[in-house]
Formats: C-alpha cells, sequence, structure tokens
C-alpha cells in the first residue's frame, strides 16, 4: 500500500465511524453530511450509550461535559471523575479505540457554579506504510485528540447555561508528511442550557428536565496545508428527560433527544460543476450554521433537511439508586447515514464509585458499529472523602 492510499483508507475509516453508508449508493438522494473529525461525535459514556446516546436533559452525572455541560451546576456531588473506553469497529479491526477522561468541580458553598474539563483520545491503531512495490516503509499510528474546559453558571433554581473551549487535533499521517498530508487543527465552542424542576403527576413528585446543547462551533480544518478544508462535527442537540419515582427504592426515567448537524447540505458531487463545488468548500463555518437549516441549502429541499434530523429515544430504571437497567433506540435516515440501532446496558454505584457497561445491537444489514461495547469508571470525591473519614 502506498502512503497515499494508506492516508486515504484512514480517512475512510474515520469516516464510517460518523456515516453508516447505505447499501444502494446509487439512490438519488442518498446525500450524506460530510464533516472532519468524525471522533468528536462518539458518545464517549456507556450511561448515555445505553440509553440511544442521549444526554440533553438527563440527571446531570460526570459525562455531562460531552453532552451538556449546563448539567454540572444540577450536579449532586461537590466533584466528580471518570474514565470510559471503547473499541470501536471492533467487527472490522482489533486496535481502534477510544478513551476519555473526564471531570467536573463545584465552586464556593452555594453550587451555583460548576468547572468541568476532558480529555478525549481516539486511536485508529497500527498501520505499515509500504511503497506501491510493496516495499514496507514504516509504521505509523494515526490519533485525533481533543482538550476542552467548561463553566456552568446557576441562574435560578430551575435554570443553568454554560459554555465550554476545546482544542482539536487531528494527525491521520502521524509523522508523515512528504505525500501533502498535514496535521489539523482547530479551536472550537460550545454553548448549552438546562432547566429543571418538579412537578405532580398522580400522587407522586416528578422531575422534569429540557436542555440544548450546540457544539464543535469553531474554524474548518484542513489536511493539506490550506488547500482544502472541511466542516468540524458543528451539532445542535435538544432533549427532555421526565423522572418518575415508582416508589421509595425504584424510579423509572424516560428521555429523548433530537440532534441537527449545523453545516451546510453538500450538493450532488456526481453533477455539480466544479464552481458549485468550490462554492461549498468555501462556505465559512458561521454561514454555514445559518444555511443548514435553508431548505434551498439541500438538493432535495425541505424533504431532505427533514431528514437530516436523528432522534433517539431511551430509558433507565435505578433500584435504591444503586442497580441500573437502560435501554434506547437511535435513528438517522438512510439518506443521510443509516445508523440505526438499539442499545441496551447495566450500571452499579457503590458508595464512591460507579461501573457502567454498554452495549449495541445494529438494525440495519452491514454496519460495523454492531456489537460496540463501552466500559465506564466513574469516582465521587464525596464518597470517597466519607470513605476516608
Amino acid at each position: 500500500m502506498s502512503r497515499i492510499k494508506a492516508i486515504t483508507t484512514l480517512a475512510l475509516l474515520l469516516f464510517i465511524t460518523n456515516q453508516v453508508i447505505a447499501e444502494d449508493n446509487s439512490e438519488p438522494l442518498f446525500n450524506p453530511l460530510r464533516s472532519g473529525i468524525p471522533s468528536l461525535t462518539i458518545a464517549p459514556d456507556a450511561r448515555a450509550g445505553a440509553m440511544g446516546d442521549i444526554g440533553a436533559a438527563t440527571e446531570p452525572d460526570i459525562f455531562s461535559q460531552h453532552w451538556n455541560s449546563a448539567k454540572y451546576a444540577f450536579a449532586y456531588s461537590k466533584a466528580g471523575v471518570s474514565l470510559s473506553y471503547t473499541p470501536w469497529l471492533a467487527k472490522l479491526v482489533d486496535d481502534i479505540n477510544l478513551a476519555y477522561l473526564v471531570g467536573y468541580y463545584k465552586i464556593g458553598n452555594n453550587d451555583n457554579l460548576a468547572i468541568g474539563s476532558s480529555l478525549r483520545y481516539f486511536s485508529l491503531g497500527r498501520i505499515m506504510l509500504t511503497d506501491d512495490q510493496g516495499h514496507d516503509l514504516n509504521e505509523t499510528r494515526p490519533y485525533e485528540l481533543a482538550f476542552d474546559a467548561s463553566v456552568a453558571l446557576k441562574f435560578s433554581q430551575t435554570y443553568s447555561q454554560s459554555v465550554a473551549f476545546r482544542y482539536i487535533y487531528s494527525d491521520l499521517g502521524a509523522g508523515v508528511r512528504d505525500d501533502g498530508m498535514y496535521p489539523a487543527s482547530a479551536v472550537a465552542v460550545d454553548v448549552a442550557g438546562y432547566f429543571n424542576n418538579y412537578f405532580v403527576m398522580g400522587n407522586n413528585e416528578c422531575m422534569l428536565g429540557l436542555g440544548y446543547d450546540i457544539s464543535n462551533i469553531g474554524n474548518k480544518v484542513s489536511y493539506d496545508g490550506g488547500n482544502t478544508s472541511v466542516f468540524l462535527p458543528t451539532n445542535l442537540r435538544a432533549g427532555a428527560s421526565v423522572l418518575y419515582p415508582l416508589d421509595d427504592y425504584n424510579t423509572l426515567s424516560l428521555n429523548v433527544d433530537v440532534n441537527k448537524y449545523l453545516i451546510p447540505t453538500p450538493p450532488d458531487l456526481t453533477q455539480a460543476n466544479d464552481s458549485t463545488k468550490q462554492a461549498y468548500y468555501n462556505i465559512s463555518p458561521i454561514a454555514g450554521i445559518f444555511r443548514s437549516f435553508s431548505a434551498k441549502d439541500a438538493p432535495g429541499g425541505t424533504k431532505e433537511k427533514l431528514q437530516e434530523i436523528m432522534w433517539s429515544v431511551g430509558a433507565e430504571y435505578a433500584y435504591d439508586n444503586k442497580f441500573f437497567v437502560r435501554g434506547g433506540y437511535f435513528h438517522e435516515s438512510p439518506n443521510k447515514g443509516n445508523r440505526q440501532y438499539f442499545s441496551l446496558g447495566t450500571g452499579f454505584r457503590m458508595t464512591a464509585f460507579q461501573l457502567d457497561v454498554a452495549y449495541l445491537i445494529s438494525t440495519v444489514p452491514s454496519n460495523p458499529l454492531d456489537q460496540t461495547l463501552r466500559f465506564s469508571l466513574s469516582f465521587d470525591m464525596d464518597g470517597l472523602r466519607n470513605l476516608m473519614r
């Protein structure tokens, strides 16, 4: 494999982590959105992953940094830290994985202000590069990473907002430069809000959660020294959650999320002329956010724009807030990527730590994400402090 072919293979592998190609690519409406650094969209934790990748309005937890960092202002514990591990595309290869380290801390005694941070490392494993004659050249280990920090502020007893700043780095060549491939980097911002209040349903006091998160608002990235560039996976996520107490020990939460990428729909590249293609590639990130809502932006008009909306539903049963059973479903249009899958998982919480596991079951054939496992281990600082007393 030549170096150029190797890099192309890596780029395609990254692409399918975000877009599961439909079997019939001849369908004229098949037009998935294309972005760089798709590993930013991978759900890092087993709790959300077990509920169909839901997290905009679920109960606050340590992994709120990825889903909606405004939830940290409503976190029950003073601080927490967690590490998760996800073997990725395990049906295709055995050395691609995502590691995610995250934590938060609530400042002061009034619990109105919280800070959070995370480090995401996505490894594409080991690739041996060869020349056109098949001779070994050298080994490369492509990777992507992102580091971010957030501040969440509670404006009232029921509402909070947050902002997060992120640095992103992607090296698909991992040191190989003579083929014109270079590392890509970007800076981005997330803006999020979270509403949390109680209401009475029958004889029970339930909790309602509403949330939104606009993530990865940032500059475009380039792998060829700036000659061409692609959008970050800017995304709008909105969700709702209801926590219903069945009795003193048993609770059930029902959750729903909707997602839409805030990047413009690409033209039909098989029919578009050079000027149309160039005009698309020259769209700025901010202009792309506004164009992503325009029906005129898509070759298929309003119908195609509606197909860009992804949705997921999930549920979580908890016994004594110590044992958890979860399930969910995620849906994406066949014309926009065709990610459709059920997920399930479980969790166990002790005083100071929590262990969660999730499993993905695809409902479409030939899905490389099928049978994906996620593992998360979380530590509650209040619980650790109590153990040490």
